[in-house]
């Protein structure tokens, strides 16, 4: 293993301040996201979501955004996953997307709930077949003997459904994040990092629902 105290980066100096911030976070995502897509990186919709169970255990994976909007964010998975079963225990999140390359990264925190079916269903027709097949296939997170098992679940599947439209797994759907706070954290040189918060007001007004507060990094 290489020396990891000598793996060190300098950041640039462009930064960010309340005043240059949107004042609605979502807003401020896109706007941060948007970049992130034409920056050419892999993947940016790719982030880290943190669970709890019910017996206070946390455990955290890579899984993809798939919409953004006011609402919320939106991310598919198996109901009867590890994560599905933590989320079922306990609704409360956080989300990180590490944009490594910008020396940018958000935080979000917040409650998820499951979308209705017909989204759900919406959003399964439109993948591709294969990765329909696979959804059925998998029974995500049990233990199996060998990839052979995974293989051949594979081709049972496709046969089951020849030359027919696959239908929605009622152990597959869509979760959608609900925000109650947003960490916008960007890199900076000598490491005095920017780091700009958005909290959900308990009462919010009509027009400012968000406070915004500058960390120290």
């Amino acid at each position: 293993m290489k020396n990891v105290k000598k793996l060190k980066k300098q950041y640039s100096d462009v930064g960010i301040s309340k005043d240059s911030v949107c004042t609605d976070p979502i807003e401020q995502f896109r706007l941060w996201f948007d970049q992130a897509v034409d920056s050419g990186i892999a993947e940016p919709n790719g982030f880290c979501l943190s669970t709890v169970s019910a017996a206070s255990k946390p455990s955290q994976r890579t899984v993809l955004m798939k919409s953004c909007d006011h609402d919320g964010l939106v991310f598919y998975t198996n109901h009867y996953s590890r994560k599905g079963q933590q989320l079922a225990e306990n609704n409360k999140i956080s989300a990180l997307f590490p944009w490594y390359e910008l020396h940018r990264q958000i935080n979000i925190e917040g409650t998820v709930s499951r979308i209705n079916d017909q989204l759900s269903r919406e959003y399964f027709k439109s993948r591709p077949r294969d990765s329909q097949i696979g959804a059925w296939a998998s029974r995500q997170s049990e233990t199996i003997a060998s990839r052979h098992v995974l293989e051949q679940q594979q081709q049972e599947i496709e046969q089951k459904f020849a030359d027919q439209e696959i239908p929605l797994p009622i152990f597959w759907g869509g979760y959608r994040i609900s925000p109650d706070r947003f960490e916008f954290w960007q890199g900076r040189a000598h490491r005095l990092h920017d780091r700009i918060l958005y909290i959900k007001k308990d009462k919010p007004g009509k027009d400012n629902q968000w406070e915004i507060v500058r960390l120290s990094p």
